[in-house]
């Protein structure tokens, strides 16, 4: 958990998300803590990670990198919408099936090309 809220604060140093941003990243993690709490325990999961990356696909460089617990999904879509419109569009239902059935690894993968983004998704 610390290490994800150094993560959203260096991601706010450097200049890839504004203040109002980073609470809200900031306030979902402690959100998260809380929801995996009342998380039912005999649910098995292989994943308990929810990875969004978004890169420049000209440069490779990393815009965002993003890593929230499972139990934050909704919460999850709707901060990654504010990086990437791609990620708003996908299907949710897709994505809780694709954790609900244990898979892990990398789920979705779309490059944009208007905005040269490559956004990818992963359950770790």
């Amino acid at each position: 958990m610390e290490e994800d809220r150094m993560m959203i604060l260096k991601m706010l140093q450097e200049g890839k998300i504004d203040a109002d941003q980073a609470a809200r990243l900031l306030e979902a993690l402690e959100a998260g803590k809380t929801e995996e709490k009342k998380e039912n325990v005999k649910e098995e999961r292989t994943g308990r990670w929810f990875r969004v990356r978004v890169s420049d696909v000209i440069t490779g460089n990393q815009k965002t990198n993003i890593r929230i617990p499972i139990g934050l999904m909704n919460a999850g879509f709707r901060i990654g919408a504010q990086f990437s419109p791609e990620v708003s569009a996908l299907k949710s239902d897709d994505i809780m099936n694709a954790i609900k059935s244990g898979k892990t690894g990398l789920i979705i993968d779309v490059i944009d090309d208007d905005d040269n983004e490559h956004v990818e998704i992963f359950i770790e």
